[in-house]
């Protein structure tokens, strides 16, 4: 059995666990990794390792961590490695021309192409309320995801699924469809994505996460979007930990509190209304809900934050 050489570039556990597969499957022999350089992380700084990094070690495969693809020229050590297919999954950097000429280079995007081109298409899908999503193959070009789509996955999103429910349903897709292009490649038929249609997302920052008591289906919407990271708090730090969507419609004065009971409380937005379970107040611990209004001494039609 002949087996396909790849190249793998990929830094987060999205990456990491197609890389695993990569690695995993008998017909494909994977000659290298690229991925991030090791960054400080935490209070500490802490030098840490990608988790492609530490798979690659893990299994004495080749590792290099360029700073930039397009700054540092790599393209005899790649070409020198002679891949049937460099495969690209949350990389984190565009590949110049001089790379996208050695081999196919496929690119595995968690979004339906054209729409949410970028880097955070599992909380825009959630953000923007979208009811299907999935993962695109797609051939490489100098943009950013704007190469021509090889195949896609689709799936429906269920109602009250959280971003990392979503990445992780994702990322299964995304090493089964990997492991289908590489081997079928000259099976598809390759074509353009349509660029009237596309749209853009961007990095999260911690910004993402502030609410207030406007529109509690937005609300909610951030929370299923940006749980576990960067969570969703109000102006005053107070983070809502654990939220469910109570009403859509009806107006309230923004963050009344409408009902208590020993399970949850109900918060009123200018348009709906919140269910809030747990919640963690600036530099203390988590607490049920009913336990921070008896703390607070707060009661129905005061105020939460």
């Amino acid at each position: 059995m002949i087996k396909k050489r790849l190249i793998f570039m990929g830094t987060p556990q999205y990456a990491d666990e197609i890389l695993k597969t990569l690695i995993l499957a008998e017909d494909i022999e994977v000659v290298a990794v690229f991925t991030q350089p090791d960054r400080p992380v935490g209070r500490n700084q802490q030098l840490t390792l990608p988790l492609v990094k530490e798979t690659a070690l893990a299994y004495n495969l080749k590792c290099f961590q360029p700073h930039s693809l397009k700054k540092e020229d790599y393209t005899t050590t790649i070409a020198e490695l002679n891949p049937d297919f460099i495969i690209v999954a949350a990389f984190g950097q565009i590949l110049p021309a001089s790379i996208l000429v050695l081999a196919p280079c496929i690119n595995l995007h968690a979004s339906i192409l054209p729409r949410f081109r970028g880097a955070s298409p599992i909380q825009q899908a959630l953000v923007t309320g979208e009811h299907v999503t999935g993962v695109t193959a797609m051939l490489m070009n100098e943009g950013m995801d704007t190469g021509d789509i090889i195949t896609y996955k689709e799936m429906t999103i269920p109602d009250e699924m959280l971003a990392d429910e979503l990445f992780d349903a994702l990322t299964v897709m995304a090493c089964n469809v990997t492991l289908e292009v590489i081997r079928h490649f000259n099976d598809y038929t390759i074509t353009p994505q349509d660029n009237s249609k596309a749209t853009y997302c961007t990095k999260i920052s911690k910004a993402d996460g502030l609410v207030t008591f406007d529109d509690a289906r937005m609300i909610y919407r951030k929370y299923r979007a940006f749980t576990p990271w960067p969570g969703i708090y109000t102006q005053s730090g107070l983070k809502l930990l654990k939220v469910a969507l109570a009403s859509q419609e009806g107006t309230h004065k923004p963050g009344i509190i409408l009902h208590c009971d020993a399970q949850k409380i109900e918060i009123g937005c200018a348009r709906g209304s919140l269910y809030i379970y747990s919640l963690q107040p600036p530099s203390k611990k988590p607490m049920d809900a009913k336990s921070y209004l008896n703390g607070k001494r707060l009661m129905c039609a005061d105020y939460l934050a």
